[in-house]
């Protein structure tokens, strides 16, 4: 059927066909002009752009230092320690909160009467931290792992210790403060 419907197209399309030869030269401009076209994409293939070379370095050394950041990763002084002990990790986190805790109350607690010994306290408990991070390098340099695991207990311990008293202190100035405004109301 398709046959039929080719032919039948032929049949209508009959004469109006162009059956004239070309000019003559017309194979020779042809060649001529196909053959400067091959010309000039190959002399563009050959002759890469500058904008392409260095965007190529470009991405080469984006990637190289990236791999390098990446391969040359050092782990955090906390990570570290988590290698050689994780058991003080995991005090490390449970005092931290505890610490954390307490002095969110301490903070609480800030008036004129209390900002001078909260200041100082908080002051002691940065010397602390510092002597704390001084343990965990110590002990990441492969010092006696046993008495640097109890001195950070102890450090720990010693924060803990320290917050606890100087929230004791400030209960006792709000009393001594409540006892005196009772004594002198009118």
């Amino acid at each position: 059927m398709e046959k039929d419907d080719i032919e039948i197209l032929f049949k209508n399309l009959e004469g109006s066909f162009n059956e004239k030869e070309p000019q003559s030269g017309h194979q020779d401009r042809f060649l001529e002009k196909l053959s400067s076209t091959n010309d000039t994409s190959i002399a563009a293939a050959e002759k890469p752009s500058w904008k392409k070379l260095f965007s190529i370095a470009a991405s080469i050394a984006i990637l190289a230092v990236v791999s390098i950041g990446l391969l040359n990763q050092t782990p955090s002084i906390e990570e570290q320690v988590a290698k050689v002990s994780p058991e003080i990790s995991n005090s490390q986190f449970y005092f931290a909160s505890l610490i954390e805790d307490q002095i969110t109350e301490l903070n609480a607690e800030n008036s004129p009467e209390t900002q001078k010994i909260i200041s100082d306290t908080m002051i002691q408990l940065k010397n602390l931290e510092a002597n704390y991070t001084n343990l965990e390098k110590d002990l990441v340099a492969g010092g006696n792992s046993k008495l640097l695991l109890s001195a950070m207990i102890t450090n720990f311990q010693t924060r803990i210790d320290l917050l606890n008293d100087v929230l004791e202190q400030i209960e006792d100035i709000k009393n001594l403060k409540n006892y005196n405004d009772a004594n002198y109301t009118l």
